[in-house]
């Protein structure tokens, strides 16, 4: 009886210590990878001459949330957050509808030259940013749009149409093909099926595509570093650039700038997060 119990414990035990192993490194790979946000908000939450005295890594003498009032008026968030909220707010709707018009045709429409039109598209992911700067400067400068909070809006969508173009279309040639054709049997033109039936059917790809544009809109540097000059045009990154000077740096109000301007993004995240995953993901599943 002895003998064959013995075996059965130590099975367990060994699973046991497995899992308790197994749990130790992830809380370990966990805390790794949240060491840059934990030191972010310690940094934030002290004072500037504690975080002299004692270096980034020590723990924090006592807690301050003076960083966090001076950093908005020091970074003029006011300002930069209504810029960044307006520019999203009209990017990122239209660029989601043209983008899933694009995709659309190209995943369900018979179209010539469909295979060189996407690999067009798509090439736009292989463009840097930066080699694409100075004629843009040059072609809004030539229509009076630099130094103007719209003139944004034409490089934002450019730049981004490709990514959002390759999420979508990946989601629409999972719509079954046999319920667009039943709908074309009872009349339903192309536009018609676009809207009633394709779309509604990828809420969750559409959802992704705003979610990650909103992101990409509202941290974009350079282009707004290149074409905006004055201070009343700024966006939140450029306010940033305030916690920078020339001989020295407010590192404790940068941190304390960086969450302020970071907890629209992770608000939208924390709420839609299951949105991102299921969109991703439908896509990439082969039938």
């Amino acid at each position: 009886m002895t003998t064959a119990v013995s075996p059965l414990v130590g099975a367990a035990r060994r699973r046991r210590f497995r899992t308790v192993g197994t749990t130790a490194l992830m809380i370990l790979v966990a805390l790794l990878w949240a060491s840059p946000i934990l030191l972010l908000i310690g940094t934030a939450l002290r004072s500037g001459a504690d975080f002299l005295a004692h270096g980034p890594l020590s723990w924090p003498r006592s807690l301050t949330w003076a960083n966090f009032r001076d950093a908005w008026s020091t970074g003029d968030f006011g300002t930069a957050f209504t810029n960044s909220a307006l520019l999203t707010l009209v990017k990122v709707p239209l660029g989601v509808v043209l983008s899933s018009l694009l995709a659309y045709a190209l995943a369900k429409l018979r179209l010539p030259f469909r295979r060189g039109i996407m690999f067009l598209v798509l090439l736009g992911l292989t463009m840097p940013i930066f080699i694409a700067v100075v004629p843009l400067f040059t072609m809004l400068r030539s229509v009076h749009l630099t130094d103007n909070l719209w003139g944004l809006l034409a490089p934002y969508l450019a730049f981004g149409l490709p990514f959002q173009v390759l999420i979508l279309e990946s989601f629409f040639r999972k719509v079954p093909e046999d319920l667009l054709n039943a709908a074309r049997i009872d009349g339903a033109g192309s536009l018609r099926i676009f809207l009633r039936i394709v779309l509604p059917m990828s809420l969750p790809a559409l959802v992704t595509v705003a979610i990650l544009d909103v992101a990409a809109t509202w941290n974009e540097l350079l282009m707004a570093l290149v074409l905006l000059s004055s201070p009343e045009h700024r966006t939140v990154p450029l306010g940033l650039l305030n916690f920078q000077g020339q001989f020295s740096s407010n590192l404790t109000g940068l941190s304390a700038g960086v969450l302020i301007t970071i907890a629209p993004i992770l608000l939208i995240y924390a709420c839609l997060q299951r949105w991102i995953v299921g969109g991703l993901t439908a896509g990439a599943i082969k039938e």
